[in-house]
């Protein structure tokens, strides 16, 4: 092997190599030296030693209610975005707009801008707009997953079978008729999954959004850890472990069963 062969094939190392000494390098150190042994020794005691009697207090703000609020945050952010999504689909599919492909170029474009932004960046924009609350959190959630949902339903539209609208196009079907009885057909049951598989998606990222005062149990966890509460941060996090992998087990079913 020549040695510009060799080069080659070590190229891809070298580059990432590169990349990752170029990033390391950028970090600054100089807090590694505020940690110790007793710092990290009291964290993980903590964590391993959650607080159970914050799980229900019957004051609404205890970790049952919270995780309750985030699931229905990410549930109403969901079904807004599986609804919205759809004109958007039908403008962004190619294979409906053959005529007039700028069509399909624009509801592309505005799928690529909605998802550019994650739900984070938009939940500090309502906060701002209609206030800190669940409202802010469901806003966020639902306009981030039209951009997402309108991408994967669109997919789905471009590459389905096409044989059964031509079929009926043959026997002077018209546009609607191909819609409601030939195309919607087999995309109902793969949109509800993808809606499913991103309300699972959605309940991770509303516990999060309450960092910046969109509601759910992101605010209590980020009080939490402000003040260094470790055990009331190891039962929130252990009741976010629960939540997200019994939402994954009962969605995971109901996909196999749209299967």
């Amino acid at each position: 092997m020549s040695i510009n062969r060799k080069l080659k094939s070590y190229l891809p190392i070298i580059v990432v190599l590169a990349i990752i000494l170029y990033s390391a390098a950028g970090i600054d150190y100089s807090e590694a030296g505020n940690m110790s042994f007793d710092m990290v020794k009291s964290v993980f005691s903590g964590l391993f030693h959650p607080d159970w009697a914050y799980v229900y207090d019957g004051s609404g703000e205890d970790l049952l209610s919270l995780l309750l609020l985030t699931i229905g945050i990410a549930f109403l952010g969901t079904v807004i975005a599986t609804v919205l999504a759809l004109p958007l689909t039908f403008i962004s599919a190619h294979n409906l707009w053959k005529s007039n492909t700028i069509v399909s170029k624009i509801g592309k474009f505005i799928c690529n801008v909605l998802r550019a932004f994650p739900e984070l960046v938009y939940a500090i924009i309502f906060v701002k707009m209609v206030g800190p609350g669940p409202f802010a959190g469901v806003l966020a959630i639902g306009v981030h997953q039209i951009g997402m949902l309108g991408k994967l339903y669109t997919e789905e539209i471009e590459s389905m079978d096409e044989a059964p609208v031509e079929s009926m196009t043959a026997v002077g079907a018209n546009f609607w008729q191909t819609m409601f009885y030939a195309r919607l057909p087999q995309l109902i049951p793969t949109f509800l999954s993808l809606a499913l598989n991103h309300f699972e998606i959605a309940v991770r990222s509303a516990a999060t959004l309450g960092l910046v005062g969109a509601g759910g149990i992101g605010a209590p966890m980020i009080f939490a850890i402000q003040s260094r509460a470790w055990d009331k941060v190891g039962i929130i996090l252990f009741g976010i472990i629960i939540t997200v992998f019994l939402i994954d087990a009962g969605t995971g079913y109901l996909r196999k069963k749209l299967q």
